[in-house]
């Protein structure tokens, strides 16, 4: 009896992963740039906002995961079969944009890390981190997901490491934290940090890529007892990573709010880095670098495997990853050798990020709402409803956002 009842359990573990590989996405340079900026600037104000994107967040890679499963065709796929070929072609150039943001954040982030351990300049560290990416998914290509998967996964934990070690050594204030959780704002500047949150959380090419991981690891399941069994694993593997990933990046801005709250120059990585340093010790400052590091490593060799199955679900093209990553590369290293800030350039391509969102999450709503399509796991009318709401909610804190940039 007791064989029968392990042999199911350690099934179910082995199914676990592709929701830790996309949810790299979420502790990526940008978040650890959108919360610290928050953290430093505005204390325990924004963390409501971290709560509230990882919880929509998860819906979301369920809801994009399960459409791989019961209908065998990536996100950007099934939109593509939506769309006449004028319309995707326009689809795939803000997708493509997204894409490019999201470069731009892994690739600076991977630099500044590469600067603050060992004083590179931030264009050889660019250099340096797109080169490491292309070995990491050299590992997906010559071994397979499941590899990749665990190679990923470790590197997620670095980063859960080396961003949540200063706890051991400074904790906040609980009633603060515990304000921390109303829902407000407090002038322009948080308006855009909570838009950069929400787009470094709620990840369009993210989005996109967990309905191919879930294809590529399940395969395209009949209805029936085993389709049932790898939704129920993917609700459990989405709720773990998601738990991970929440949890690093409040650690980000509480962090934050407790050494480097009123001091402007912490506001960037760099400086939050030397804040740390001095306030916490030169160990707990050298693992916050080394999970930037990670991040930027990971979060870049995941976005490029986002990018080119966008490319391929919505052009039925693919072209290879080098010339698709050098390519890709060209933006962030542009900014990189022209001397822009690089923390603020990293908040700015999350709110980049953001408007992105919009055009992952509505059709994705619409998608898995469909039972002509989804058959039995079509949406809940309740589900349909939030997912909507994000998208909306998401588009009107675009607006609001662009208008208070203007006015002010």
């Amino acid at each position: 009896m007791a064989q029968d009842t392990q042999a199911p359990l350690k099934a179910s573990w082995y199914l676990l992963g592709p929701a830790f590989v996309a949810a790299i996405a979420y502790v990526d340079p940008g978040n650890v740039a959108a919360n610290v900026s928050s953290g430093a600037q505005f204390g325990y104000l924004l963390l409501w906002v971290i709560v509230a994107a990882n919880v929509l967040a998860g819906l979301m890679q369920y809801l994009s995961a399960k459409l791989g499963l019961v209908t065998g065709r990536s996100l950007p796929e099934a939109i593509g079969n939506q769309m006449s070929r004028p319309m995707r072609l326009a689809f795939w150039a803000q997708a493509e944009l997204v894409a490019m943001a999201t470069d731009v954040a892994e690739m600076v982030g991977g630099a500044i890390a590469l600067h603050i351990l060992f004083d590179l300049p931030l264009l050889i560290g660019g250099v340096i981190t797109g080169a490491v990416s292309l070995l990491l998914l050299a590992i997906q290509d010559r071994h397979g997901q499941l590899l990749f998967e665990r190679v990923i996964t470790g590197l997620l934990l670095i980063i859960a490491v080396g961003f949540a070690a200063s706890f051991f050594v400074a904790t906040p204030p609980p009633e603060a934290v515990i304000g921390g959780l109303v829902p407000r704002f407090r002038g322009t500047e948080s308006v855009l940090l909570a838009a950069a949150i929400l787009g470094a959380t709620i990840m369009p090419h993210a989005v996109y890529l967990h309905s191919g991981l879930a294809l590529d690891r399940h395969g395209h399941p009949d209805a029936g007892q085993h389709r049932r069994q790898l939704l129920r694993i993917t609700r459990v593997d989405v709720v773990l990573a998601m738990a991970v990933a929440g949890t690093v990046n409040a650690a980000m801005l509480l962090v934050a709010a407790i050494n480097l709250q009123g001091r402007e120059k912490a506001a960037s990585i760099s400086g939050a880095y030397v804040a740390i340093h001095h306030t916490l010790g030169a160990t707990i400052a050298v693992l916050f670098a080394i999970g930037l590091l990670a991040s930027g490593l990971a979060s870049a060799s995941v976005g490029a495997y986002a990018g080119a199955m966008i490319m391929q679900g919505l052009l039925h093209r693919s072209i290879p990853m080098l010339v698709r990553r050098l390519i890709t590369l060209c933006p962030a290293l542009a900014i990189l050798a022209l001397g822009f800030d690089p923390t603020r350039t990293l908040v700015l391509s999350q709110v980049v990020l953001s408007f992105g969102i919009p055009f992952a999450v509505l059709p994705l709503v619409t998608l898995t709402s469909n039972r002509k399509l989804m058959g039995r796991d079509t949406n809940h009318p309740v589900t349909t409803v939030i997912g909507w709401a994000v998208g909306i909610l998401v588009s009107l804190l675009n607006v609001v956002l662009i208008c208070l940039t203007v006015t002010g």
